[in-house]
């Protein structure tokens, strides 16, 4: 797909005239959050944490829902789609930077291509949801981290999860007055190589198991009537669409240093480079050791009875890997809320760094972070709810509206393969998303029977 895309010389030229600088006119969110001082390699940072998480540790599971063959075609095919969509927005924002407008939000993105009514009460809500739900969600998992870490050491401990995830809460409370997108360069790059370095436990660990003696049954055959294969074909594919989302490429594009042609795609590649690394290795040699007995996190399958499966610093060092990357994705998940009230409650005529702007900074971010850690405390069963944001979140952002803002912005021929092209991506897309929520929204109800507050899972 990438041979059909233009190159950045070619956008250039299709309107080169330089608009008025639209510096003047940021707000205290652009100024302060997302201010434009990266490089190409930062850039590449900032998507390998928001697309490269513990997120990943459930790609084992949605092959055992489809199978081999459909479940590594799905996975192949969701990571040449949303490469090529990421590319694609990239471009669009490239045209506008262009032309003098900078665009560095997804909503002010919408707002400008497709009209107000888009930005202001559909792409919106719907990236906030995303965002603030993959708060939660890492917030959660952060939790289960910490009570998989406690349990190793005291087996018979009695702490609760809702302990370990305000534990973990608190963490997040301090990272998250990390005052700008840019200001997390470094730690994304750690946060990269917690990411190589947990996926490579967990790849090494199933491929131990699975030549142990020790090794299940490997049974490769899809569970179930045929309605719930179908069910759960739908469900594993917003599971990796979640997986491969980012809903946020905007706004990491935004803490580019101008000018900015080019440097997203060279950070694609190197975040690209990182998933073939980690998605591929995980999914497959995680379902290879399990087959359809693999559980929702790969982790829970490295324990049987309470009994580690493997020697127990390893598990350890798997979870501790886990922990710390997952702090780091939270902290990038929170930046469009930080964006959101920074542009309401400070103020860019003063300093960053002003009383006037660091007490609401701070009062606003806290509240931000108790809140999400509350609700991931309470429901504990998030992950199915994630899977719903999943679907009627991430696969309108990061498969359907990239293709349709580059056909509205560039207007490639109706007789031509792009358009075409880009159209058919954008209709089977909001087919499968549409189904991939159905699923999602059913498993919640088959589940709903063993939900309660605060459970201790």
């Amino acid at each position: 797909m990438g041979t059909l895309l233009p190159t950045s010389v070619e956008v250039s030229e299709i309107d080169s005239k330089e608009g008025p600088s639209s510096s003047e006119q940021l707000d205290a969110g652009a100024l302060f959050v997302l201010k434009s001082r990266g490089s190409w390699l930062h850039c590449g940072y900032h998507l390998t944490t928001s697309i490269v998480a513990p997120a990943l540790l459930s790609l084992p599971y949605a092959l055992s829902l489809m199978g081999w063959f459909p479940g590594v075609l799905c996975l192949t095919l969701a990571a040449l789609i949303t490469f090529y969509s990421y590319n694609l927005l990239s471009l669009v924002l490239e045209h506008h930077a262009q032309i003098g407008r900078r665009q560095l939000r997804f909503r002010v993105m919408a707002e400008d291509i497709l009209g107000p009514a888009w930005g202001s009460y559909f792409v919106g809500p719907i990236q906030f949801g995303v965002c603030y739900g993959a708060v939660i969600a890492c917030i959660l998992l952060g939790g289960q981290s910490l009570k998989f870490i406690y349990l190793l050491s005291t087996p018979k401990g009695s702490m609760q999860l809702y302990e370990f995830v305000s534990i973990f809460g608190i963490l997040m409370l301090v990272l998250a007055q990390i005052p700008s997108f840019h200001s997390l360069r470094h730690i994304n790059l750690v946060s990269l190589v917690l990411a190589l370095a947990y996926s490579a436990c967990t790849t090494a660990g199933s491929v131990h198991i699975g030549n142990s003696k020790n090794a299940p049954p490997k049974d490769y055959s899809i569970n179930g009537a045929m309605q719930n294969r179908v069910f759960g074909a739908f469900n594993a594919i917003s599971i990796i669409a979640t997986t491969y989302g980012n809903g946020i490429i905007p706004e990491i594009q935004a803490t580019v240093a101008p000018p900015v042609e080019g440097k997203m795609f060279k950070g694609l590649l190197v975040c690209y480079a990182v998933i073939i690394m980690t998605f591929f290795s995980v999914a497959i040699s995680g379902y290879w050791a399990f087959g359809n007995q693999t559980k929702g996190v790969i982790l829970i399958n490295f324990m049987v009875d309470e009994k580690p499966l493997l020697p127990t610093w390893v598990l350890l060092m798997t979870n501790v890997l886990t922990l710390l990357q997952v702090a780091a994705v939270s902290v990038v998940y929170l930046q469009p809320t930080n964006d959101v009230f920074e542009r309401k409650f400070a103020d860019a005529k003063f300093d960053q760094f002003s009383i006037r702007n660091v007490v609401p900074r701070l009062v606003s971010r806290s509240l931000s972070v108790i809140i999400a850690t509350a609700i991931a405390a309470m429901f504990p069963f998030f992950g199915d709810i994630n899977a719903v944001i999943g679907a009627f979140g991430f696969i309108p952002l990061d498969f359907i509206l990239p293709v349709i803002f580059y056909n509205v912005t560039f207007k490639p021929s109706k007789k031509g393969l792009m358009f075409w092209g880009n159209a058919s991506i954008a209709v089977i897309c909001s087919a499968v998303g549409v189904l991939g929520g159905i699923s999602s929204i059913r498993q919640i109800i088959l589940d709903a029977s063993t939900y309660s507050l605060f459970a201790n899972v």
